[in-house]
């Protein structure tokens, strides 16, 4: 089984590439989904966000406040790294959990908005970066959270710088222009790995 990381800036179109993906009957794991499952009320990783943070970040319901949070790890990195140590270790394990049950799959995207500042770009066989420029990334933010600019701009600066994100690509999709377009970026994209996982099988 190929296994494809997917990354990319926030409001480059990660949410909608997956969608594609999965319509074509790709396995897709979404560690945004595992990240909001393991902080749910009574779970372990939620009681260690409110030891290290206080209970300023729950909302009435004693649910994570979730932009209450981001405001307090983007404003400061040692923050963001106490929140990280907390959470990418169970991510991490929940990915490895499902990957186990998905071996019969030609191919399996795993989808980590922070692949490169967590550096497991060389966990997986290959790195697909979504991109767009940076005004776009910013105007889908405002368009799609409800956010403030300066949230968006300190969300962006805390992400790797867009270039470097693009070295560590195999493969890139441009999300710049329509849906179209992506539909025939993805194609390409699927085409290709499932023509790499034959050659990797093939070589098992």
């Amino acid at each position: 089984m190929l296994t494809v990381a997917l990354t990319g800036g926030i409001g480059c179109g990660k949410s909608t590439v997956c969608q594609l993906f999965a319509a074509r009957n790709v396995p897709v794991i979404d560690t945004d989904v595992i990240a909001h499952q393991i902080v749910k009320p009574g779970q372990p990783a939620l009681k260690e966000i409110i030891d290290t943070f206080g209970k300023s970040i729950l909302l009435e319901n004693t649910t994570l406040n979730r932009k209450a949070l981001a405001k307090e790890i983007f404003s400061s990195s040692k923050k963001r790294a106490l929140l990280e140590s907390i959470l990418h270790p169970k991510i991490k394990h929940a990915v490895e959990q499902q990957l186990t049950t998905l071996q019969h799959a030609p191919y399996v995207i795993i989808a980590i908005p922070l692949l490169i500042e967590t550096h497991q770009q060389s966990t997986y066989d290959r790195v697909l970066v979504i991109d767009c420029d940076e005004q776009l990334q910013r105007t889908r933010t405002l368009n799609r959270d409800n956010r403030n600019i300066q949230d968006i701009n300190a969300i962006i600066e805390a992400q790797v710088p867009r270039q470097r994100r693009l070295s560590y690509a195999d493969e890139v999709i441009e999300n710049s222009h329509d849906i179209a377009s992506l539909e025939d970026q993805v194609e390409q994209c699927h085409q290709r790995y499932l023509k790499l996982a034959r050659t990797k099988n093939h070589h098992v």
